[in-house]
């Protein structure tokens, strides 16, 4: 399995858009990626321009070849160059090692 822990800050006066756009890319994710095992986004509790993803995918190609290659993906990309902060977007790739009470393989 292959995990992305995404922190990024939102530009004020486009929250109401990146929420739409993060919301249909999730979506779309688990809905039309197999590989896509969880897709949960979050908004941090002092700071409401800052949000959390938690992406867990089967394998690395599952998200770098299927996720990035999705139609839902481009467009998602499309309204983040809008609301996102310059600078602010961070990326963490991770393996799993326990998982909902389960230790994780692979």
């Amino acid at each position: 399995m292959y995990t992305l822990f995404v922190m990024l800050d939102v530009h004020a006066d486009r929250v109401d858009e990146f929420l739409d756009a993060i919301t249909v890319n999730a979506t779309a994710s688990l809905r039309d990626e197999p590989g896509c095992l969880a897709f949960d986004v979050h908004r941090d509790a002092e700071n409401p321009t800052r949000f959390y993803l938690y992406e867990i995918y089967a394998d690395e190609d599952a998200f770098r070849v299927a996720h990035r290659g999705a139609p839902h993906y481009a467009r998602w990309q499309d309204a983040a160059k809008r609301c996102v902060v310059d600078g602010s977007h961070r990326n963490t790739f991770a393996h799993p090692v326990h998982l909902g009470g389960t230790a994780a393989t692979g």
